[in-house]
């Protein structure tokens, strides 16, 4: 079976890589920009240093802000409309997850109008034609949306999140600059951190996996394991480490699928509105245990990659023991909650189970999980 592997046309990495969008507008004969960035980062004045660039340019464009962190299909809608209205011809897209997913479904509906209810953009939507071309200024190192073919809708009145799968929606440019990401404080980096880990070791044990991704997500594991304490604690090479990891792990999940953990954030993120680092990362490693015996040797990898000295020595129970206790140790040492007490009612474990067996990443979960297998994981977390 051939393998697809869908990447962005041309990104930029490093500090100052910013600087190059003005650069791509111009050889890419753009006229005005549809700028799509949330409040938090307006306000302090984090999207302006793209918006400083425009303006020192004489480059025209519309500021769209109306994002919510767990974006929503009303959001989807109201930005469609400002879209039309706008006169733009490409979006810039600044922010994290939630700023270029929006401005994914918003470029995609304007190219494929037939699906401007947004719900039917769940899953594989066949769309006919590129979305408007997107310029993506990741500003959180985590959910490598500037990469991906993917993208995350809140159905608030369903109570569910969708996924959504289109090669149309890749952004054409992405630029990853460190620098974007120096103001985050220490719980986000923390929480998005540990949704680039999830990626990165989701996609290497995922049924999906091929050479090519496995290559991406397993040096992944290892930047992120090296250099997210770092970046916890604001340092510049912590920064530019987790800025490169959480991009790689993009190439290589974007491209082989994801697994139980994120279909199980999903739905706590729907329901309780809880960061989806957050969730990722309380659900990790009792997911990994749960799939261990699905994995082959690939955890004796992960321990490897997370710094776990005597790997290839070690039998079976032992590296997969030793993986499992890495990313516990990461997670607890960024200051992550252990267990999901605070925050899931148990009355609604049955219907976060549902919501997760029916979500776009379950099938590629290297262990069939049945419904009672989730409703159990949810269960010894609470």
């Amino acid at each position: 079976m051939a393998n697809k592997i869908v990447l962005n046309e041309t990104s930029y990495h490093g500090a100052g890589a910013i600087k190059e969008i003005i650069g791509e507008v111009k050889t890419r004969g753009f006229k005005k920009a549809f700028v799509t960035s949330d409040p938090d980062l307006i306000k302090f004045k984090v999207s302006s240093k793209v918006t400083d660039l425009l303006d020192e340019n004489n480059m025209e464009y519309e500021i769209y802000s109306e994002i919510k962190p767990n974006p929503t299909i009303e959001n989807v809608k109201t930005g469609v409309e400002a879209f039309k209205k706008s006169g733009a011809d490409y979006i810039i897209a600044i922010g994290g997850g939630s700023s270029i997913d929006t401005a994914k479904a918003i470029g995609i509906i304007i190219t494929n109008p037939e699906f401007e209810d947004v719900r039917s953009l769940e899953g594989v939507a066949p769309t006919k034609k590129p979305c408007v071309p997107i310029l993506a200024v990741p500003t959180t190192a985590g959910t490598a949306a500037e990469v991906t073919i993917n993208y995350v809708i809140t159905d608030v009145e369903k109570k569910r999140k969708f996924v959504c799968v289109d090669p149309h929606d890749i952004p054409v440019v992405a630029f990853v600059d460190p620098e974007m990401m120096s103001t985050m404080p220490k719980g986000l980096t923390a929480a998005t951190g540990m949704d680039a880990l999830t990626h990165a070791i989701e996609g290497y044990i995922t049924k999906g996996a091929n050479t090519i991704t496995d290559m991406f997500n397993l040096k992944a594991v290892e930047l992120i394991s090296k250099n997210l304490r770092g970046a916890v604690d604001n340092t510049s090479e912590g920064r530019e480490g987790m800025a490169l990891g959480q991009y790689i792990t993009g190439m290589g999940f974007s491209n082989c699928g994801l697994g139980i953990v994120h279909s199980m954030a999903h739905a706590l993120g729907a329901v309780y509105d809880t960061p989806h680092g957050v969730a990722n990362a309380i659900l990790l490693p009792s997911i990994m245990e749960y799939n261990a015996d699905a994995t082959g040797e690939k955890y004796r990898d992960i321990a490897k990659a997370m710094g776990v000295e005597g790997t290839d020595d070690m039998i079976q129970e032992e590296y997969r023991k030793a993986a499992v206790d890495a990313v516990a140790k990461l997670s607890s040492d960024v200051g992550i909650p252990v267990d999901l007490k605070e925050i899931v009612k148990e009355e609604d474990i049955k219907f976060l189970a549902e919501s997760a067996v029916a979500d776009a990443c379950a099938p590629g979960n290297p262990k069939d999980a049945s419904l009672d297998d989730i409703i159990k994981l949810f269960k010894a977390l609470i």
